[in-house]
């Protein structure tokens, strides 16, 4: 008989975090590394985090990595190794600097921590089978603690692998804290900031319908302990998606505007749409994942270009905007602003006739989060083409089934067959749209996926009775170059492509001096124009390098918005009831 020897599972990985001096933006963190027995062991720091896809150097902000009093040596620019001496534990301490705002980044201060697992726990590189546990020593004044972790004593919680303390971000404050249950299970918005400011009460009423009637979409929860909304209002922006919890940042007067509070609820359901689409149906290459380098995919545009579709959406389908709200926007030119908002967004971008939108989610690690100048020249976000894709799709599934069908069914079909370990890959989605809708989509694919051409629009138009508004044209006189009051100076910040600028001489970082050989200030720029018309040249005296230049502009008109939707003035019988089955 030969006896099966199997390793001993190792116990946790125990962390503490202190805080001995916020105000310095600091945390403390001490380790307790299992050893397994091995004379040293090599630690490593993620190089980013899951759900935004920059490699964005963590490390740089550790400092005085230690054990016993002695510093550790690098071994790559995020690993470090320690000696054992063939212990069973070993202990490590270091140091993070937390002072970036973002939801991807950590921060600490007098009032309160946010800590993100990527950016601050340490761990063997061979983390496979570790669990973990994660201690707070919280400064006095501080009264609470949140994450979506399981909490098994008052500031102490527990991982069972690496993955979900990366994925889940911890909280520490004096925050205000609301909750509701949807389906027996809690969940729990924690506004950190209301000031006297934030209608608190009210944003948790609205966070309720958004989870009730996302969660009647899809048909159930995707978890069972617990749901955070860790909303840190704090004058930043932003929201970054997690398995049971998300975090957010917004501006505490964004309750006090439609327009503010309508686009923190599309952000609450943005971000709470990711709990189906990507953190649990996702891109196959979208885990299991490297921490140390890029995860290139080119299905963003269904990740996160698909989200923001129905975050916008399902908004409405709440009850929490009207249908002119949702259509026409409320008044803003940015993606942010509805349906029409990203399409307006994308027919203005000039990139989105050099770049497919496959290319766009694939160089995402390289473009998306690192915009200069002329990205509006050579690229398109896949956020606000996803978007509109996904709009488009909608529409020609419910006409090829006559709504019988819809975008939703494709998503729980999705969700249902890949929402495993695996994930899906193009070709596996794309034979599921083309189940659902019962028709061939090879050409809707080409076309709005792979090509930069321009997209059509007429279909989905037709079949919803839906128009975009006619505008005169503008009597406004027009560059195309977008400037800053640089301390003083008129200076040229970007230059879109097929512009009056662009076909002129105009450069970035010119610094506009006169018109027609007059002085204009910085704050008169905009002024002076409007003492011309479209169609009349200018000369323009630019100094570029400490050297003056002379550059002939004809002026062309100001684009109005030419994309905001509104119904037709005459819908048919099934145009009306077509829009009513989508938007309700």
């Amino acid at each position: 008989m030969v006896e099966n020897h199997q390793p001993a599972r190792l116990g946790p990985v125990r962390y503490t975090v202190r805080f001995p001096e916020a105000h310095t933006h600091y945390a403390e963190v001490e380790a307790i590394f299992p050893t397994g027995g091995q004379t040293s062991l090599e630690l490593l720091l993620p190089v980013w985090t899951p759900g935004s896809y920059l490699i964005r150097e963590y490390a740089r902000h550790v400092e005085a990595v230690q054990s016993n009093g002695t510093p550790l040596a690098k071994t790559r620019k995020n690993r470090w190794r320690v000696e054992t001496g063939g212990v069973a534990e070993v202990g490590v301490r270091w140091r993070v600097y937390c002072h970036e705002m973002s939801v991807r980044t950590n921060w600490v201060e007098e009032e309160y921590a946010l800590l993100i697992g990527a950016a601050t726990f340490l761990t063997p590189v061979d983390f496979a089978g570790l669990a973990y546990e994660i201690g707070l020593e919280l400064p006095a004044g501080w009264t609470t603690s949140a994450s979506g972790l399981p909490r098994t004593g008052t500031h102490l919680y527990t991982a069972p692998d690496y993955d979900t303390l990366v994925d889940s971000p911890i909280y520490a404050g004096s925050p205000a804290i609301y909750t509701f249950e949807v389906d027996g299970t809690p969940h729990y918005l924690i506004n950190h900031g209301e000031s006297g400011v934030w209608d608190g009460p009210r944003s948790a009423a609205d966070v309720e319908k958004i989870v009730r009637r996302q969660r009647e979409m899809w048909g159930s929860l995707p978890y069972k302990d617990k749901y955070v909304f860790l909303n840190l209002i704090t004058e930043a922006g932003g929201g970054l998606e997690h398995r049971n919890s998300v975090c957010m940042m917004a501006s505490r007067w964004a309750m006090r505007s439609r327009r503010g509070c309508l686009g923190w609820l599309s952000l609450v359901s943005h971000e709470f749409f990711h709990v189906w689409n990507v953190k649990r149906l996702r891109p196959a290459e979208l885990g299991p994942f490297d921490y140390e380098a890029e995860n290139h995919t080119t299905s963003l545009w269904v990740a996160e270009g698909f989200t923001e579709y129905y975050g916008h959406l399902l908004v409405h389908r709440a009850g929490l905007s009207s249908r002119e709200e949702y259509l026409e926007g409320c008044g803003g030119s940015g993606a942010h602003d509805g349906l029409s908002g990203a399409i307006r967004t994308l027919q203005t971008t000039p990139g989105r006739l050099a770049m497919p939108v496959a290319q766009s989610s694939f160089d995402a690690w390289i473009k998306l989060y690192r915009p200069d100048e002329n990205t509006q020249n050579t690229s398109i976000s896949y956020y606000v083409k996803g978007a509109v894709i996904g709009w488009l799709l909608d529409a020609r599934i419910r006409r090829a089934t006559n709504d019988l069908r819809s975008l939703d069914d494709l998503m729980r079909l999705l969700y249902a067959r890949y929402s495993g370990e695996q994930g899906f890959m193009p070709g596996e989605f794309r034979s599921a749209a083309e189940e659902i809708a019962g028709i061939p989509l090879a050409d809707f694919f080409r076309h709005t996926v792979e090509s930069s051409e321009e997209l059509d629009y007429s279909e989905a138009l037709d079949w919803f009775g839906l128009r975009f508004r006619p505008e005169p044209v503008s009597p406004k006189a027009w560059t195309g170059a977008h400037t800053k009051n640089d301390s003083g100076r008129l200076v040229v910040t970007r230059v879109l492509r097929d512009t009056p600028a662009y076909q002129s001489r105009l450069s970035v970082d010119d610094e506009i001096v006169a018109v027609d050989g007059f002085r204009v200030r910085a704050d008169h720029f905009v002024q002076r124009l409007e003492c011309y018309r479209p169609g009349d040249e200018i000369t323009i005296l630019a100094a570029r390098r400490e050297r003056l230049i002379e550059i002939p502009l004809r002026l062309g008109s100001e684009p109005g918005n030419e994309w905001r939707l509104e119904a037709v003035p005459h819908p048919t019988a099934e145009q009306k009831r077509h829009l009513e089955n989508w938007l309700q």
